[in-house]
């Protein structure tokens, strides 16, 4: 999944109001289609609708590593792969990172792949973070 990355406007809040410990805290994806679109303007995952997918793996990011060179912090996360593992998932569009540890589940950001993907049973999405500048650059 090479697209960009979108913050939610609430990001850059509650990063300076020690909301997110971008290392340490437990970061998750969210699932969501084209009639429940994420607008920079969410907080929390609350103010998103989900796809269901009781039926897909694990959704739980590994942070790769994150540094800070020359006053640039980047967080680099593993890439993670997505396996339908009985029926099929429904049809989603958008990647929602959010904050598991967060009181609130508050949202980091999202990707959209530039269209609908639908995983049936033994299919797998690989979202591909990036390796070279992080997913979030923060200067």
């Amino acid at each position: 999944m090479a697209v960009s990355f979108v913050k939610f406007n609430s990001f850059v809040e509650a990063l300076a109001e020690k909301v997110h410990n971008l290392q340490s805290d437990v970061l998750t994806i969210a699932l969501c289609n084209t009639a429940n679109a994420p607008v920079a303007t969410n907080t929390k995952l609350s103010d998103l609708v989900q796809i269901s997918y009781t039926n897909l793996s694990s959704r739980v990011l590994t942070v790769a590593s994150s540094s800070q060179t020359a006053g640039v912090y980047k967080l680099f996360l593993n890439d993670l792969i997505l396996t339908a593992t009985t029926g099929t998932v429904a049809t989603f569009q958008y990647v929602v990172i959010y904050n598991d540890t967060a009181a609130n589940d508050e949202l980091i950001g999202y990707y959209n792949p530039g269209g609908s993907l639908t995983l049936n049973i033994g299919d797998s999405l690989t979202l591909d973070f990036d390796g070279t500048n992080g997913v979030i650059q923060i200067s």
